[in-house]
């Protein structure tokens, strides 16, 4: 027997893993993105419901995706006004491999092999990104169902109030209803117009996966190569586009560090502290050459590029005390005149302050202090606190790691940073006198 929690855990674990999967393959089936998503929730109640009866499957995901399917044909069965899709969806179940999901003896790859469903996260990436939908609801939605991100992760990746994202969320559904799913990947000319959009939601699954706001881990690699993958694919579809390689560059040479972003329990290491002999050399590599073709296709560099070259800049100091910080600021400076942002004015601080200047990288900090966007966000004071260490102040330091401690969302960051705040008390009251120049946080 299987307890329920021991169910909704492995629900939880397999929602974030195959989730987005699930649900572009069963879009496709039923023409409809919210009735997929609506039936895998379901799907995910019965689970918990009966595998504490019946016992977890061997294949959790394959059981899933085959009772969502059911629940979806369910709801069109009781939408008698859609009758004409449950036919469609009847004879796509019949031409497909019919599997027992009750066994649960099935091999989920069995499932992606006659489904395509690594094809249909591409074509729902697409789909969610219609141009009927505002850029927000456009990106909100595909997180919520691609990235399998809640409403809380997809704010804090914003830095607006989960209401807002939820309305955002609830908008792009109904619009995306009203316009009709295309499970089919669009001709060039749309595909380029959505470009935009895709490559925003494949950063932010990365993003979230390189520093997760919600859950027990600091680092989900799961959704940074899930992303890593939808990056590569994209450049396959659109060989000639400049900042799809250069964010592919990006996000490989970020996922080149993985490795080293986390000790052997699972608390966070900064990349100054980072063991760079664990840096994935073959994937900075791979960076490094899509970063050369994105320069080959366009002289002028996008967001992506900026980014990627301030990540290359990274990845070729063989040690902290290497990093060629005067040349990250400038790239940061470009990239504030580009795509400006808080977070980008926040990490030329830290550049600059590295570069060799703590009182101007301080006030380019307490110029976002009045940011509503940064208010109740930790990033601002833990990066003000490594920027008071530099110039000695560890009172200072202190009390701004214990705010960005109460106000971080992650139980691993949260205890990290209630240790480095405990150590700069403990230096500023003299017990210790040692004090640490290491570099930004990674």
């Amino acid at each position: 027997m299987t307890s329920t929690r021991d169910a909704r855990s492995t629900v939880d674990a397999v929602y974030r893993l195959e989730g987005g999967r699930i649900i572009a393959g069963l879009a496709r089936t039923v023409h409809d993105v919210g009735l997929a998503e609506d039936s895998l929730q379901d799907a995910i109640v019965a689970a918990i419901e009966k595998w504490p009866m019946t016992g977890v499957p061997a294949n959790p995901a394959a059981w899933l995706t085959l009772e969502a399917k059911h629940r979806a044909i369910d709801r069109i069965r009781r939408a008698s006004n859609l009758g004409g899709k449950l036919g469609a969806v009847a004879d796509d179940q019949r031409q497909r491999t019919r599997l027992d999901i009750d066994d649960g003896g099935h091999d989920f790859d069995l499932i992606v092999e006659h489904e395509g469903i690594a094809d249909d996260v591409l074509r729902l990436l697409f789909a969610t990104c219609h141009p009927a939908l505002t850029r927000e609801s456009q990106v909100a939605l595909t997180l919520r169902l691609l990235g399998g991100l809640t409403t809380r992760e997809i704010a804090r990746a914003y830095l607006v109030p989960e209401k807002t994202i939820g309305q955002r969320i609830v908008r792009g559904r109904r619009r995306l209803a009203e316009e009709g799913f295309d499970a089919t990947v669009p001709v060039e000319s749309e595909r380029r117009a959505r470009l935009g959009a895709v490559h925003e939601v494949i950063y932010l699954i990365f993003t979230e996966g390189h520093a997760a706001t919600i859950g027990d881990d600091w680092v989900r690699p799961d959704l940074c190569l899930e992303a890593l993958r939808l990056a590569r694919t994209l450049a396959e579809l659109v060989p000639d586009d400049a900042e799809t390689h250069a964010l592919t560059a990006l996000l490989e040479l970020q996922a080149s560090r993985l490795p080293a972003r986390a000790d052997a329990d699972g608390a966070p290491v900064r990349l100054a502290d980072q063991d760079r002999g664990r840096w994935d050399r073959l994937l900075i590599a791979r960076g490094f050459r899509s970063l050369l073709r994105a320069r080959e296709l366009s002289a002028t560099p996008g967001p992506y590029a900026i980014q990627a070259a301030i990540a290359a800049a990274h990845a070729r100091a063989r040690t902290a005390s290497d990093t060629e910080w005067a040349t990250i600021a400038e790239l940061y400076g470009l990239l504030a005149l580009v795509a400006p942002s808080p977070v980008v004015t926040m990490n030329r601080a830290v550049a600059v302050a590295r570069a060799g200047d703590a009182a101007e990288g301080l006030r380019l900090l307490d110029g976002l202090s009045g940011a509503p966007e940064l208010a109740e966000h930790h990033l601002l004071a833990a990066v003000r606190a490594e920027l008071l260490l530099d110039i000695g102040d560890a009172w200072a330091a202190a009390v701004e790691l214990q705010r960005a401690a109460d106000l971080a969302p992650n139980p691993r960051e949260q205890r990290f940073l209630r240790l480095r705040a405990d150590a700069a008390a403990t230096e500023a009251s003299g017990v210790d006198g040692t004090g640490e120049d290491d570099g930004a946080s990674g």
